[in-house]
């Protein structure tokens, strides 16, 4: 290892160092409590915070909030842009701890979630350290959804959906972050309003220091529970993604395959009145339906034999919700690979 190898060193942590949990919130009325309560009962013996910060909700989620502050460890900040980037900003800015705890109004944070990252960020020096998403459903649809988050097959062979050993990480679900870290690196990017947490931790590995996954610890995620929220979220996540990649002008392989399989989907719909009305006559064009047709059947035998469900019902379930999660992410790509982000945002939590 070079000099220029060795990460940036970090102060040792102190004993019981305290902790700010910081959560963006967006219409949670009927899963912030929980999420909250999961929180407060981690078995952190130093001082800890939860910092909320409140977007525009359209249900009844500021008010389920305001009750929280009868706890006095949860605080409350206003989030009028909205955005979950800014959101997190503001939630930072408020609150008062060295270690500065993500946490999201879908995730359940596991007993003992907190001692064990802190103490893999003073056993590593690591920057970020993040467990696995776990994903769970509570109807048949969002079981669906579950299903394919937890699998490679679905949001494609990120480490921390399905990874079994202790390693650096290009990003990290949630994160535990070192404060000193998140101010030297300027916090997130207020211009994205999806990926902004891939896009900081591509920050924090820039400038040296380490980003961690481990296994120890598993999340719950609750997923979108309807297909059309789930097809707004990827489309806008997508979106994001392909924007950032615009930005940076190179891409991991693994986020190419959704965005060219809508291509060729594309090319495919094009092709058919070509064909019908005589202008591209030579059999040899039907082959660029080869692709297409491949994916679609590679979609169902995954869904009917490789993720699992109880019924028949489940499994044709999960070939709706893949086709929707690949293509949806990949025409949101493409848009935001060719135009940017602009004003796209995530609307799968608006009612």
């Amino acid at each position: 290892m070079t000099v220029a190898d060795v990460p940036p060193s970090l102060a040792e942590l102190p004993a019981e160092v305290g902790i700010s949990y910081v959560m963006p919130v967006l219409n949670e009325a009927a899963y912030l409590e929980h999420a909250v309560r999961a929180v407060l009962d981690q078995d952190y013996p130093g001082e800890h915070e939860l910092v909320l910060a409140l977007g525009a909700s359209s249900d009844d989620t500021d008010q389920v909030a305001e009750k929280l502050t009868a706890d006095p460890r949860v605080r409350l900040v206003a989030n009028p842009r909205t955005d979950i980037s800014i959101g997190l900003n503001l939630a930072i800015a408020a609150s008062r701890f060295p270690v500065v705890i993500r946490v999201d109004a879908h995730a359940e944070l596991p007993a003992g979630y907190s001692s064990t990252m802190v103490e893999i960020l003073r056993r590593t020096g690591a920057a970020n350290v993040g467990g696995v998403m776990e994903a769970k459903g509570s109807t048949p649809f969002q079981r669906a959804t579950a299903r394919a988050y937890n699998s490679p097959f679905g949001l494609g062979g990120g480490v921390y959906h399905h990874g079994e050993e202790e390693a650096e990480a290009d990003s990290a679900y949630l994160g535990v972050f070192r404060r000193e870290v998140l101010e030297a690196v300027g916090g997130f990017d207020e211009g994205l309003r999806r990926a902004e947490d891939w896009e900081l931790n591509h920050r924090i590995r820039a400038a040296g220091y380490r980003v961690l996954f481990t296994p120890a610890v598993k999340v719950a995620y609750w997923p979108r529970d309807n297909w059309g929220a789930l097809r707004r979220q990827m489309f806008a996540t997508g979106v994001w993604r392909g924007a950032l990649i615009r930005r940076q002008g190179s891409t991991p392989v693994r986020y190419l395959p959704p965005p060219t399989v809508v291509l060729a989907a594309i090319i495919a719909v094009l092709l058919i009145p070509l064909q019908l009305f005589g202008v591209l006559s030579a059999p040899a064009w039907s082959l660029l339906y080869v692709p297409v047709l491949g994916y679609l059947a590679g979609v169902s035998v995954v869904g009917l034999t490789r993720l699992g469900g109880e019924s028949v019902t489940d499994r044709l379930l999960n070939i709706v919700v893949l086709a929707t999660m690949h293509l949806a992410w990949g025409a949101g790509f493409l848009r935001g690979w060719l135009f940017g982000g602009r004003s796209t945002v995530d609307r799968s939590r608006v009612r």
